[in-house]
């Protein structure tokens, strides 16, 4: 018998689940394209994660996240929808199941999984999620265990984030600027070999994020009113996705196929929207919707007493950044609308 904590921590996961549910029902109905394929298998970090970190974790599962869509906490680090729901649209399915509810929502299993953690990198971090490697294990185990056959998977494609937190995590442990042109690169070759592992394992097409411009979100802007972009970070970055562009095309002439493994350009999206953001719909380019009341808080912190201690903008729809890391739904919805002009998201389908 279960004592009364299980049963409630039970009935907890039970009510995410449901809760889950409901926004995939709500996703099915944003559909708009047919394609071949019918699977999405998620890896990566908080910029793709749909609900697989903690509830007792910082962000996704406290409020005032989620209130834009579904209106409450749901596990996504935004206000609302991330990027893999518009992939997931992009691609005429629903958006994933997260990995942790594989078991509470059985049905759901045929449109793939998110095995996306936040916090995490493709090496270990401060976050004790686990990381892509890990997190393909999980992909390797169900696929051993048949959830998923070789048919399912050729009709299946990746989506892979690698959204910083392993750089943010060399910086916090004082690593130094001479020493992260080759920590970039050990982190694009360690990319490169999760891409090819994927697609060892039968996955048809794998699309990996290119980095998007650090040097602009709030947590790095903050120290300039929010104004203008951080140039020293954002070189960095054109080195990771400069390095990351050249693995990729190794691994594309490794498979004879040219459109395997395909890299989305969030660097170039997230500074078309930045730099033009009315004709986005967006006011607020550069300074984040929601942050603590002061630097010590964060968006969704309480005291003690439970008080929150942050405060969230009038309108989340017209901001790109959600909090000092994550981009609204509109901000999300605006990247996406981009990303359907370049060549990289048209190659999913073909």
């Amino acid at each position: 018998m279960m004592n009364s904590h299980n049963q409630q921590l039970s009935l907890l996961s039970l009510s995410l689940a449901l809760l889950l549910l409901s926004g995939l029902r709500v996703e099915a109905r944003l559909q708009h394209h047919a394609t071949s394929y019918q699977k999405l298998f998620v890896f990566g970090d908080s910029y793709v994660d749909t609900g697989n970190t903690r509830i007792d974790q910082p962000g996704s599962w406290k409020n005032p996240y989620g209130i834009t869509f579904p209106g409450k906490p749901a596990g996504r680090f935004s206000d609302g929808r991330v990027l893999t729901d518009y992939i997931a649209k992009f691609l005429g399915l629903k958006s994933p199941l997260p990995y942790k509810f594989r078991k509470l929502i059985p049905q759901n299993l045929k449109y793939g999984m998110n095995f996306a953690y936040g916090g995490t990198g493709v090496f270990d971090t401060s976050s004790k999620n686990p990381n892509m490697t890990i997190q393909i294990d999980f992909f390797k185990q169900l696929l051993k265990e048949n959830v998923y056959t070789a048919s399912d998977l050729s009709k299946s494609v990746a989506l892979v984030s690698v959204a910083g937190n392993d750089y943010s995590f060399y910086l916090a442990r004082n690593g130094s600027i001479q020493g992260f042109p080759s920590f970039i690169a050990s982190v694009v070759n360690q990319t490169a070999t999760n891409l090819l592992r994927i697609q060892s394992l039968g996955v048809k097409k794998i699309v990996v994020d290119g980095l998007q411009p650090l040097g602009c979100l709030p947590g790095s802007t903050a120290s300039l009113s929010f104004q203008k972009c951080n140039s020293t970070f954002n070189d960095l970055v054109l080195l990771h996705n400069n390095l990351l562009n050249q693995a990729v095309t190794r691994l594309n002439h490794q498979t004879k196929k040219q459109t395997t493994f395909i890299v989305l350009d969030l660097y170039d999206s997230f500074l078309s929207v930045l730099n033009h953001p009315s004709s986005n719909n967006i006011k607020d380019a550069f300074k984040p919707c929601c942050v603590g009341i002061i630097s010590q808080y964060f968006c969704g912190s309480v005291d003690e007493n439970n008080v929150k201690k942050y405060k969230v903008c009038d309108h989340p729809k017209s901001a790109f950044f959600w909090d000092l890391l994550h981009p609204t739904q509109a901000g999300w919805l605006a990247v996406y609308n981009e990303l359907q002009t370049t060549k990289a998201l048209q190659q999913i389908r073909y």
